[in-house]
């Protein structure tokens, strides 16, 4: 069975804790573990970023934000976890050896944040090369990657393709800050190059565009690889 591994962006599966997307999401990854063996990490997302901002009017330093932050991707994990029932192994995984062992079980193994100053996006890629993954998909609040911020562009253009270098350029120089929200870290994306393991990036918005993409190759998003292949999907 191949392996599927998702970088679950907070922002999209829980903007706030009175209006989350847990349960859509629970069901879209049911419907995708069927045919996959799934990892799932799990962003801060909004929730994350307030707990870290109101750290930093204490006088916290950025190490200690960024273990605060971790903490919060950890709840948002036993959350995902929680409305998945026995679809996934019933512990957070804390590492991505941790995630290895939980995997024998079946189950979707769901993980948070590791590291101070490494983004959950990295956690992911981290993760996709330990486990040979067929493909990783960012999930995201954009349907894409871009060639300038959507939100406050309108010329600002939607990739269909990118190779890891071009992703790179693009990347490159992005803040480490302690809650930081860009479209892929610099880490994450080292990790892609290394490992040659396709990126795929959707609208996390709309939870179902994980198994349209993943399993019936409705596909509208970015594909990061070397070749200008858009038959990845399906998997």
């Amino acid at each position: 069975m191949k392996s599927l591994v998702i970088s679950l962006g907070g922002s999209v599966l829980v903007p706030n804790l009175s209006d989350h997307r847990i349960v859509e999401y629970a069901a879209a990854l049911r419907q995708v573990s069927e045919k996959l063996r799934v990892f799932v990490v799990v962003g801060g997302g909004g929730e994350a970023r307030r707990y870290i901002e109101a750290a930093r009017t204490l006088g916290v330093d950025e190490g200690t934000c960024d273990e605060i932050g971790i903490l919060v991707t950890r709840l948002n994990a036993t959350l995902l976890i929680a409305a998945l029932g026995d679809s996934a192994y019933p512990d957070v995984a804390e590492d991505q050896a941790t995630a290895l062992e939980y995997a024998v079980s079946g189950r979707i193994v769901v993980m948070g944040g590791v590291t101070p100053a490494q983004t959950t996006d990295a956690v992911a890629a981290v993760l996709a090369e330990r486990t040979g993954a067929a493909i990783l998909v960012n999930l995201t609040s954009v349907d894409g990657i871009y060639s300038a911020d959507p939100k406050t562009d309108a010329s600002a253009t939607r990739y269909t393709h990118l190779t890891p270098d071009r992703l790179a350029e693009i990347v490159g120089g992005s803040r480490l800050d302690a809650g930081s929200n860009t479209v892929m870290d610099a880490i994450a994306v080292k990790i892609i190059q290394r490992s040659g393991i396709p990126l795929v990036v959707l609208d996390g918005r709309k939870p179902k565009n994980l198994p349209d993409a993943v399993i019936s190759g409705l596909f509208s998003g970015t594909i990061v690889c070397s070749e200008n292949n858009t038959r990845l999907l399906p998997l």
